[in-house]
């Protein structure tokens, strides 16, 4: 399969700023290069490339999670992880059969809400965690295996349960290397790396060398809170647009297509405006508190506010609850 010349430097310059957000936050690799990189490449071509290089980041991120975060997370991802593993090889048998078209649908349909769930906020601490990581472990690694996408779902979890940064990173980590790896076993099995896989992964692959670095330093100078929501408003805007043009393609809905996209612009535009005014009523100490500084910074309100500021404490289980993770 020839590759024109602009796919491959579109796909590279993808990767370069998709990695500098997985650099930044932890994840957010897949949803925001998935959602564009099907636009001009079918599911079934780059999904193999991409858990190729989500395998090498999520093993580096893991590394500089530090072994105290994943210690202290190890037991509550382990439902989640046992759970995707099975999940993930029946999503990619899928994968192999569903028509490319309704892959593309099935990524923005189920990927739209979850990033303007997280936009918004949205916060309910669910007590018995380790029971709820079952499901969460299955649909995740049905949605990773079929889109390579599993950001959003995760990170809103463990934001739902209130971990600090440090550890928020950690779990993301070791339930992606699980994903991606379990991912990568079935690919193989079923045929699906091929030359092409290969030929795109030595024009992928290389920047993210220079995006997690680069993520991590303009984390340094903006704050997470500031980055997190940025990026989340790019993606929501992305996934609008990748929706309005799949239904137009595969149901001849092209204006009800793109009014939905004005629509998640217009509902972003508000959370955004939200957010930053929120943020601005801050004093200066309370907005120093979002910034990252050791990894163990205060668990945040939705919209960055640190949960001290405003006298409650952060969602997170009790001991008796965490052992039972």
């Amino acid at each position: 399969m020839g590759l024109d010349l602009s796919v491959l430097v579109f796909l590279t310059l993808l990767s370069l700023a998709a990695s500098t957000v997985n650099g930044g936050l932890g994840y957010g690799y897949s949803s925001l290069s998935t959602p564009l990189a099907i636009l001009v490449i079918i599911n079934r071509v780059i999904n193999p490339v991409y858990v190729l290089v989500e395998g090498m980041t999520n093993s580096v991120m893991l590394v500089l999670t530090g072994k105290a975060n994943m210690k202290s997370t190890a037991r509550r991802v382990l439902p989640i992880a046992v759970a995707l593993v099975p999940a993930a090889i029946v999503g990619s048998i899928l994968l192999a059969v569903i028509a490319p078209a309704w892959v593309r649908f099935l990524v923005y349909v189920l990927i739209l809400p979850l990033i303007l769930l997280q936009a918004a906020g949205f916060r309910r601490p669910i007590k018995n965690e380790a029971h709820a990581g079952v499901p969460l472990g299955v649909g995740v690694g049905l949605l990773y295996s079929i889109t390579t996408i599993s950001g959003p779902p995760i990170a809103l979890f463990w934001n739902n349960q209130g971990m600090v940064k440090g550890e928020f990173k950690a779990a993301i980590a070791q339930i992606r290397v699980v994903e991606s790896t379990t991912t990568i076993i079935a690919y193989a099995s079923l045929g699906l790396f091929t030359a092409t896989t290969f030929q795109l992964f030595t024009y992928v692959a290389p920047p993210i060398l220079i995006g997690i670095p680069l993520g991590f330093l303009i984390v340094k100078k903006v704050g997470a809170e500031v980055f997190r929501r940025v990026c989340m408003s790019f993606d929501a805007w992305i996934v609008g647009y990748g929706l309005a043009v799949v239904m137009g393609s595969l149901f001849g809905l092209v204006e009800f297509g793109y009014a939905v996209w004005a629509f998640v612009i217009g509902i972003d535009l508000l959370l955004l405006y939200r957010f930053f005014g929120r943020r601005s009523k801050l004093a200066p100490g309370d907005q120093a508190k979002t910034k990252p500084s050791d990894g163990h910074e205060p668990a945040l309100f939705p919209d960055g506010i640190p949960l001290r500021a405003t006298g409650s404490t952060p969602a997170k289980p009790n001991e008796s609850e965490a052992s039972q993770s």
